[in-house]
Formats: C-alpha cells, structure tokens, sequence
C-alpha cells in the first residue's frame, strides 16, 4: 500500500516502527493544512509523548546551518538519535520550502539516527505558530526524542519558532552591531544561550562584549543566557555550545520551568488555533455576500464599525 493509500493511523504506526517514508508523508500532511493535518495534531496530541526542543535561530548568513549540522555530530557521538526541522519561508511560486539547509547537512543523510526536513508553511491553518509545534508534536510522537529546530527567516518567523522550543540558541556574527533590531525581533528576550559564531574573524570579542552588557541591563532571573564563541566550519565551540543547551535543559526541569513552558505553549497554541477558526469563519462571512448591506451602512456613516460588528456576531449567534 502506497503512503497516500495509508490513513493517518496507519502511517503513525509505521513512522513508530522507523518506517521514514511515512514519517515524510505525516510532515507533509500537516504542512499542508486542512482535515487530513488536523487528524494528525489529535493523534500525535494523545500521544502523550513529548521531546525536548532546541530552536536555532539569527539572522540568514550567521552559519546556523553549520552550527546545527556541527551540533548533530556531537548529539551522534552520544548515541542519542536527532530531529532536524529547519524552517523555510513558503516559495511564492511552489509553495516549497528552500532546501539550501538538507544540503549543507548531507553528511548525515545515512544515519539512520538521524532525520532532517524542511517545513514550509504552505496553506497551513494559522501559519508558523501551528505547523511548526505541530511536526515537533508528530516527531515526538514517532519516537524522536530530540528535535532542533532551525529557522531561515528574520524577524517575527525567528520569535515564533523560538515560543516552539525549549532552548532558544541564537545566533550572530561578529561586529553584530544591530542591538535595536534585535529588540524589536523580541531575539534578547527569547534568547537561552548567545553563540558568536565565525569568531576567527575580527570584531568577535567586541561582539561579546556588547551581548554581555546588553545582558547586564535586562532584569535578572533564575538564567542567564551565556554568551559563547564558535567557528562551526572548524567544530570548534561546539562542545560549548551543547554543554550550556545541557545546563539549561537541566535548570529548566530542576525549577519546574519546563513543564510551565510546556503547559504555555499549549494555551498559545490553543489560542492561535482559535483566533485562526474565527478568522477562516469570518473570511467566509465576508465571501458570503452577506455583509453587503451592513458593509453599506458602514460607507455611508449610518453605522460605525464596532456596532456593524456587534450586529453581524449576534446575527451569527442567534
């Protein structure tokens, strides 16, 4: 029976038993959205099993990709089996996801320790914020008790990938001077451990430093982020860098924080499925054809856009 025959129990069971081709076919499926995804997020959802996540993030060019496929050996060297998602902007053409990222990690590709995917939100209800919890929770399900997430993009893909995970790593290059930007990206806020990679080249202890005084003038609690030097092309740092994603893993379990994570990422992600559902009801309203008039009044001043509102909801009620 092909993948496409298998109904979404089936695959589960085969992806369980290490069968990858149906573990694709369940990513795939819920990259893609509608009914068929949404019956995947329930069974992997009962599963109950949950694998810790480490999301690797910055801005394109900073070396993830090579930090992420140095962090896979050292993670391998311990025996542990790894997931990789790495998280692509949706071609406006294909709707794919960049694969430049598998490329760079093909070193790996015969490991059967070892799977890597890109995601693409594609038609995905409600985006990021749900597709990428949702591949960790079927990943999770499946056996993998391991998943690094690694993301392309800037900005806000780079924070709501960061609310997915665990363990935030973000990622800079030396003379890395956009503190500002980084702020607004909500990156220092979400940011578990610093990694100033490519730190052969000039301006790395600058770089440091700036992060560490940055640090000194955010409110102090139970973590702060280390701030660590690495050349991934070379391996080294990279003993660092897992060493601190450990300590935070550990700090996170022996205060209680990763289970109340754990339980808000839930509730955020309840609520995104939510206002999502109430978006795609109201979308449809509006292609209904039914708000015409109302949508009239409202031109015409005769009524003001919280009571047109107010009255297209209750009609909907009643």
């Amino acid at each position: 029976m092909t993948d496409r025959r298998r109904t979404p129990d089936e695959l589960l069971s085969a992806a369980s038993g290490g069968d990858r081709r149906a573990l694709a076919r369940l990513l795939s499926l819920v990259e893609r959205g509608g009914p068929p995804a949404r019956q995947v997020a329930a069974l992997a959802y009962r599963s109950g099993r949950e694998a810790v996540t480490v999301g690797i993030t910055g801005a394109p060019g900073a070396g993830k990709s090579t930090l992420v496929d140095r962090l896979i050996a050292a993670v391998r060297a311990e025996g542990t089996p790894v997931a990789v998602l790495a998280v692509d902007p949706s071609s406006p053409f294909s709707g794919g996801a960049i694969l430049g990222d598998r490329v760079r990690m093909q070193d790996h590709a015969l490991d059967q320790g070892v799977f890597i995917r890109s995601l693409a939100t594609r038609g995905h209800l409600g985006g990021l914020a749900l597709a990428v919890p949702e591949a960790i929770r079927v990943l999770a399900a499946t056996g993998w008790p391991l998943v690094l997430v690694e993301t392309v993009g800037v900005g806000q893909v780079e924070v709501e990938v960061a609310a997915a995970t665990d363990t935030t790593v973000v990622v800079v290059n030396p003379r890395w001077g956009d503190a500002i930007q980084a702020n607004k990206a909500g990156l220092l806020e979400t940011a578990d451990v610093f990694v100033v990679n490519k730190a052969d080249n000039p301006g790395a202890r600058e770089t440091r430093r700036d992060l560490e005084q940055m640090l000194d003038l955010s409110p102090p609690g139970d973590w702060r982020p280390p701030v660590l030097e690495a050349v991934a092309t070379k391996g080294e740092g990279i003993g660092d860098v897992w060493e601190a994603i450990g300590r935070h893993q550990g700090q996170l379990a022996a205060d209680g924080a990763l289970d109340r994570g754990r339980r808000e990422r839930l509730e955020r992600e309840f609520r995104a499925v939510l206002a999502a559902r109430i978006e795609r009801d109201v979308e449809a309203m509006l292609a209904g054809g039914d708000v015409g008039p109302v949508v009239g009044e409202v031109v015409d001043r005769r009524l003001d856009p919280y009571e047109a509102a107010d009255r297209l909801l209750e009609a909907r009620r009643s």
